[in-house]
């Protein structure tokens, strides 16, 4: 079965502006966490196990976060150098982060019995920083979810075949809740589409979906509830109508070098959302971190395209963040109290990131990031402005420049480990 996706949106002046001021924030923070954070194995763990639903229920018996502190999660970040956070709500298993009228399966049953949502919102809203709500499309619990056409959760033990009407009026319900309740929300970050999609594959498209998920009516929904809030889903295709940002899996947009996102870049704002190790809930083996380096690196090649970077971390069951991810977060709000204007409120560059690095602009200033310069020059084809003066941007030493009609050749430091990326300013005129 296939559907029509012509549908036309037209954007509210308040979502124009917000959809600006996300293409300005430039970075920030997602947090995978809940029940499934316990086992140790990753947000998956229900369907990679084929835990029954059952089974799975019982971590919500000995869910009890008491390291759990909202402040200190939104002022890691906001001195981190991000500028939004993106919770997650409720994943493919089901459980609701928030007290929902409209699942048992949620935080008020845990030992914990406080709103995780609601403390993170009013923090998030204290702060003064953005928060968004992941919210997942697919249920590997209800049974109503039209599971038996689905790709994932076929091990949990569901044999009931529910109104599938009945599940999109259940997240009509929950959509409505989480932005009734909780003051403004930034956006809503879907995922799940794919489920009911063939596998991934560079020529999959929007029309392979196997049943009408009424994202209009959802979109629609969202948009009437809070104008401003942004729309975006993870479903790996062009952008659906009524979506206000595109998203791009484990790599920076327009690349696909080893991520999921086959996808065109699109007109709308972009967001890159990368895991800091491997992982993105809670894996005890996963040590995999990346390097101080490899994060400026994700950060400004996202940049160089346009989009932002939204960083993972999966905290541990009890509430604490693992010190590798406060260690790479607290560095990188360093680097960015140096660096920030190459970053924040920037377009991409004239050319898309190469291999050397990228570019950077905002008005009159050009910003080069040499991330990976072969030798002490970096030669710049095509260049469509005149160059006033080129200096680095940490210490405004001068930088060696020559223009040869429309050749810029600069002189270039290496990076290093304390120092990745030795951004050269160029004034323009």
């Amino acid at each position: 079965m296939t559907f029509c996706m012509a549908q036309t949106y037209t954007p509210s002046p308040a979502n124009q502006s917000a959809r600006q001021e996300f293409r300005n924030d430039k970075y920030g923070l997602f947090i995978h966490w809940g029940p499934f954070s316990i086992p140790g194995d990753g947000e998956w763990v229900m369907n990679n196990r084929n835990i029954t639903v059952k089974n799975y229920t019982r971590l919500e018996k000995f869910f009890n976060p008491i390291d759990f502190d909202a402040a200190k999660w939104v002022s890691m970040a906001k001195q981190g150098g991000m500028k939004y956070i993106t919770l997650i709500s409720r994943h493919h298993d089901g459980f609701s982060m928030w007290d929902t009228k409209y699942s048992d399966f949620n935080i008020m049953n845990t030992p914990y019995k406080k709103d995780i949502v609601k403390m993170m919102a009013d923090e998030c809203h204290k702060q003064g920083i953005k928060l968004f709500l992941y919210y997942s499309l697919l249920d590997w619990r209800r049974d109503d979810y039209q599971y038996w056409t689905g790709r994932t959760g076929q091990g949990t033990g569901r044999t009931v075949h529910g109104d599938w009407n009945d599940y999109i009026q259940f997240m009509k319900n929950q959509l409505t809740e989480l932005l009734t309740n909780y003051g403004e929300i930034g956006g809503i970050w879907f995922d799940g589409y794919w489920d009911q999609m063939a596998e991934e594959s560079k020529t999959r498209k929007e029309t392979d979906v196997k049943l009408d998920w009424h994202t209009r009516e959802l979109y629609d929904l969202i948009h009437k509830l809070q104008p401003q809030c942004l729309v975006g889903n993870n479903h790996h295709i062009t952008p659906l109508p009524g979506e206000d940002f595109q998203l791009f899996e484990q790599d920076v947009p327009g690349e696909n070098s080893h991520g999921l996102s086959f996808q065109k870049i699109s007109a709308l704002p972009l967001e890159t959302c990368a895991t800091i190790n491997n992982s993105w809930g809670f894996n005890l083996v996963d040590t995999s971190y990346k390097t101080h380096a490899q994060i400026v690196n994700l950060l400004v090649r996202s940049a160089g395209n346009g989009g932002n970077l939204l960083l993972n971390i999966g905290p541990m069951p009890n509430g604490e963040i693992q010190p590798e991810f406060i260690d790479r977060i607290n560095w990188m709000g360093n680097w960015l109290k140096t660096y920030g204007n190459s970053i924040y409120q920037t377009t991409g560059g004239y050319i898309k990131p190469q291999s050397w690095g990228g570019i950077t602009q905002n008005g009159k200033y050009v910003y080069i990031h040499p991330l990976k310069p072969k030798g002490n020059s970096l030669t710049l084809e095509e260049v469509p402005f005149k160059v006033a003066k080129a200096y680095l941007l940490k210490t405004n030493a001068p930088v060696k420049y020559s223009l040869q009609g429309k050749s810029l050749n600069l002189s270039v430091e290496q990076p290093t480990s304390d120092d990745p990326d030795k951004v050269i300013v160029l004034e323009t005129r």
